[in-house]
């Protein structure tokens, strides 16, 4: 439910407050992706912009970043604070950009490792995001904010291989509404320690945000920290292609993601991604980031051209197996 505070004299003014209360389908979201969904009008930088400057309360608190909420929550934001405009990202049609297939709904391209998705600040260039609205100038204004021209996906900044871009507002809308389904197919390649890792398996911890540093997720093995944290279900299904030098190459396959999922889940089973030394892995020498890899995906339904798309291991994490 959305409320406005009376002393509110138009929509969008500086004085204004509005106010929701978390329903049962948001519990334990974080909240700036859950006040995205109670206010789709507001953009993910203006949220965190709101949070930054304290705009945004649960239950009468300030709630620090990373934060989540619960049923019951009550929510409000000062929405002329969240009123800064989000610039887009700046094209660069010079830029390097590996493209593996493209037809006229879509384009699917291989992100390097070491190179951001998205410009995080107004301004910032050298994103993959510069590249992509430079070399397809129709995504500039498609998807979920103009720092993302067409992205329907992210990958983190040292994961590479392979992201999903559209070309129209008509092909996002389904493409979004397919990856929240479930019904994109997608893979991944990485590297651990082969240790005692079974042959396949399936990996259902729930992930929450981690309450004490905003830089990780938190797996929640036992029952007190499912109670304590809300976490969100996570489903990880892998099976083991290669086992070579005490290190196994793992194929994961997974259709709804959450941050980190993969690096949390493969660290919770002891088994940590080679190179992530943020969940426990160990460093490797000239390695300079963790040892996962974007490798397929694939869709197949409705109006949208369907696609089945591969990206190879690259050279960096080839070298360490073989």
């Amino acid at each position: 439910m959305t409320t406005q505070d009376d002393a509110a004299s138009s929509p969008g003014a500086s004085g204004e407050t509005r106010t929701w209360t978390v329903p049962s389908k948001l519990a334990g979201q974080r909240l700036d992706l859950a006040l995205r969904e109670l206010e789709p009008s507001l953009s993910r930088a203006r949220i965190k912009v709101a949070i930054a400057k304290g705009a945004v309360k649960v239950n009468g608190r300030h709630v620090a970043k990373g934060g989540t909420v619960s049923e019951g929550d009550e929510v409000s934001l000062v929405v002329g604070v969240a009123a800064d405009p989000e610039a887009p990202a700046i094209p660069e049609p010079d830029a390097p950009l590996v493209v593996l297939a493209e037809s006229e709904d879509w384009v699917i391209v291989d992100k390097p490792a070491g190179q951001a998705s998205a410009p995080l600040r107004n301004g910032e260039t050298g994103a993959l995001a510069n590249a992509i609205a430079g070399h397809y100038p129709e995504t500039q204004g498609v998807g979920y904010s103009p720092r993302e021209p067409g992205l329907l996906h992210r990958l983190d900044t040292q994961t590479s291989g392979v992201l999903l871009v559209a070309r129209s507002k008509e092909t996002y809308d389904e493409l979004a509404d397919a990856l929240k389904a479930g019904d994109i197919e997608k893979k991944y390649l990485l590297l651990c320690k082969e240790g005692d890792l079974a042959d396949e398996g399936t990996i259902e911890i729930p992930i929450a945000n981690h309450p004490k540093d905003s830089r990780r997720v938190y797996p929640c093995i036992h029952p007190r920290d499912v109670m304590r944290n809300s976490p969100r279900p996570a489903l990880t299904e892998y099976v083991v292609k290669e086992r070579k030098n005490g290190i196994a190459l793992v194929e994961v396959s997974i259709s709804r993601a959450i941050r980190h999922q993969i690096r949390a889940h493969f660290s919770a089973i002891g088994s940590p991604l080679l190179g992530d030394v943020l969940y426990g892995g160990a460093p490797i020498e000239g390695l300079a980031r963790h040892a996962l890899h974007a490798s397929f995906i694939g869709y197949q339904k409705k109006a949208v051209e369907p696609f089945a798309v591969s990206s190879e291991l690259p050279p960096d994490l080839r070298a360490l197996i073989d």
